[in-house]
This record gives structure tokens, sequence and C-alpha cells, in this order.
């Protein structure tokens, strides 16, 4: 059985040669959030444009002031969105405010801490050196400099720093469309009052909120019976968009038939069980130029392999790269024991009150349980050597990205 690590290094590989080049189009920058931008990003001018002022004081020349005290005269004032039009001679300074551009002549600035004012003089009671307390024109980029590379994802960072270089308009990847198929005769509409042997549609919903956090479209297809026939048409559907993911029927139950009707349809399968908990089911693979994810259907193990697999692989679709799962550091609150052989993904929530960040493991029973899931921020991620681990000893951690 393939491990974890392996199985994700497949998708990757199968992803890289498929190459898929999602088309091009220009929105808005108030709609680019979440987005893949599709061109790298130029610098229209120097950043910042000009020597700023990171502090309120008075603008000087350090060997004026390399002897304090020293008295100086104040020949003038700059602020954030002024300009000192003179420049500065031997014994002068000017007055300057934060964000305000560094006079001509000036080549440091002194603390207004470290300053008394009288009249139109100052006295500066502090040396500085010369380069200090303030940003150098250019440093952080120059006219025509790269700032984005093309394929990052936008958040909100990103946005602030294209309205910085004037992109009211952004030209972005097309988002793939991505097919959900959740499958099986206990499965109900949510707006359904259940049978007691029945369950609501839980998973759709959230894949499709998977989908939409990973930059995809959602398709929500309904759901698919316990049918061949019926499923192979679904299917069939699900296939006309960029990405297809199923949940449930990839067991080996007796009503399991979602691998037969891929097989049928002539699907060439990637992996069909991973050495994961919850999640080991899930598939792989591709069919006609298209490719498909069977999650199984249990809640959180739906969760969890988007989480793993799918969310990687729908951000290569999307013009950005393969974007592994993050784990961070964390120390366990309290002991775990458990047997050995999978990777385990076991919901809990970082605290981080004091000291190191402490890892909690939440209440919950088994990978039909959406309760804990909602109640964790993230996933401990315990490897198949961890079988016995104290209180403090540090594991991997996945936050949850939805």
């Amino acid at each position: 059985m393939l491990s974890f690590e392996q199985a994700l290094d497949i998708v990757k590989q199968k992803l890289a040669a498929a190459d898929p080049r999602p088309g091009r189009e220009v929105v808005p920058l108030g709609e680019a959030r979440g987005r893949v931008v599709a061109e790298d990003v130029l610098a229209d001018r120097d950043y910042p444009p000009f020597h700023r002022s990171v502090r309120d004081g008075y603008a000087v020349r350090a060997e004026d002031v390399a002897a304090p005290p020293v008295e100086l005269k104040v020949c003038g004032e700059v602020r954030a969105g002024g300009n000192f039009a003179g420049t500065l001679g031997a014994g002068e300074c000017v007055s300057i405010m934060t964000g305000a551009p560094l006079p001509d002549g000036a080549d440091s600035v002194v603390m207004v801490e470290y300053t008394e004012a009288t009249g139109d003089a100052v006295t500066i009671q502090r040396s500085v050196q010369s380069g200090e307390n303030f940003v150098r024109q250019g440093s952080e980029a120059q006219t025509s400099s790269r700032v984005l590379p093309r394929g990052r994802r936008l958040g909100a960072g990103e946005l602030g720093l294209l309205a910085t270089v004037g992109k009211a308009h952004v030209p972005v990847f097309v988002r793939p469309v991505v097919a959900i198929l959740p499958t099986g005769d206990e499965v109900v509409p949510i707006e359904h009052e259940p049978e007691k042997f029945q369950i609501r549609n839980s998973n759709s919903a959230s894949l499709a909120a998977q989908v939409a956090a990973a930059g995809g479209i959602p398709r929500q297809l309904g759901i698919a019976p316990d049918r061949p026939e019926a499923l192979r048409t679904l299917i069939q559907d699900g296939l006309r968009c960029d990405l297809l993911v199923l949940s449930g029927g990839v067991s080996a139950g007796k009503y399991d038939f979602v691998e037969q009707v891929l097989a049928d349809l002539g699907a060439e399968f990637y992996f069909q069980s991973v050495a994961l908990r919850p999640g080991k089911p899930v598939v792989f693979g591709s069919v006609a130029e298209k490719f498909f994810f069977g999650l199984p259907g249990n809640p959180v193990s739906t969760y969890v392999t988007f989480t793993v697999f799918v969310r990687p692989a729908l951000a290569a679709m999307a013009g950005a790269d393969f974007e592994a799962p993050l784990f961070l550091r964390a120390r366990l609150a309290k002991p775990v024991r458990r047997s050995s052989g999978l990777t385990a993904f076991l919901p809990a929530r970082i605290d981080r009150s004091g000291g190191d960040p402490a890892a909690s493991l939440v209440v919950w029973q088994g990978s039909g349980d959406l309760v804990g899931v909602a109640a964790a921020n993230c996933f401990v991620v315990l490897h198949p050597d961890q079988t016995t681990l104290a209180a403090g000893d540090w594991v991997d951690v996945m936050v949850k990205q939805d």
C-alpha cells in the first residue's frame, strides 16, 4: 500500500505531466481575491519612490550631530504627502514626520524623543549614523522589477501590493470547474427529513466550500444512487468539467460501484488505496483525459482526503504551484497511544496561551463525526512510526484551510 507521501507524489507527477494550462481573463482588483495571477507583475516605479522617513523627528546631516548636544537651525517642515523644496546645508535641519520624503542634503533622521525645540532652533541630544531612520528609495522594489510572480495565489497582502503598483484590473487564470458527485442510497438532500437509516448530503456542502476556498468553481451534480447505470450517466456528466470529485462508493462493499463504472469507461487508476486514516480507500486516476478523485464517503474521510490530495491538484489546475499540505509543529497536550502502519490525521485545537503551541485532540467518534471536525482548527498528523507519544512531544499539525 502506498504511503501518504508516495500517493501525494503521484498526484504531483501526473498533474505536472498533464501540464494543465488554464485560460486567462482580466478581473477588477476587488474580485481578484483567491485567484491566481496569470503574468508577472512589475513595479511601475521605485518603492519607496523617495527616501522615506520611518520616524517623527528632524532630518539632519549625520556629520552635523556627531558630537551632541548640538543646536541646529530649523528651516522648514515636511510631512507625509508633502515635500521640502530646498537643500539642507551645514548646521540646518528640517522637522519631518513618519512617511515623509527626506529633504535633499539630509542623510539621516533624529527621533523627536532626542531633541528639544526652542523657537526656530532645535537642540539634538543624540548622534545618528548616516542612513539611520529612513528607508532608501527603491529598497523595496525598483522600477520594472518583478513584485509578484506568475502563478501566485492572491490574498489580502497581494491585493494591497497590486493596488500599490496601480493594477486596477488583474490578469488571472480561469478557475477550474469541479464536478462534485456524492454517492449512496442512504444519502438524501439536506432539505429532506431523513429516515433513521438515511443521512443528509453533508459531503456536497463541505466539498463545494473546499473547492471554492481552493480557487475552483464547484458544480454539484446531485446524488448518485447505488445503481451502475444511473451512476455512469452522472459520472459522464461530471467528466465534462475540469475535474471530477466523487465521495462514497470506493470501498469493497457489495454496492460500491464507483471504480467498476470508471473502469468500464476506460479509466486508468494511479492508486486505489493509501496508508492513511481516515481516508484509506481514496482513489485517483483519469479517464478521457480528465482527472478524477474517488474519496471515501464518511464525511471526515472526505474532508481529509480532499485537503491532502485534491486541494494541491486543484491549485496546479488553477495555474498555481502544486500546493502540498503545510505542516507546522506543536507539542502534544496529552499523551497518545495507537497502533502503527498508517499516517493518521486527528482533529485537534491549537492553544498558545503560554509557551510553545500545544495541540489538544478534540473528542470525536471516528470518520463520520463532523461535530468533532467543526470543533477543530487543525489536524494532528501522526506518522506510521509514532505509536506512543508523551505529553510535550513535538508533532506535525495541518491547519484547516477552509
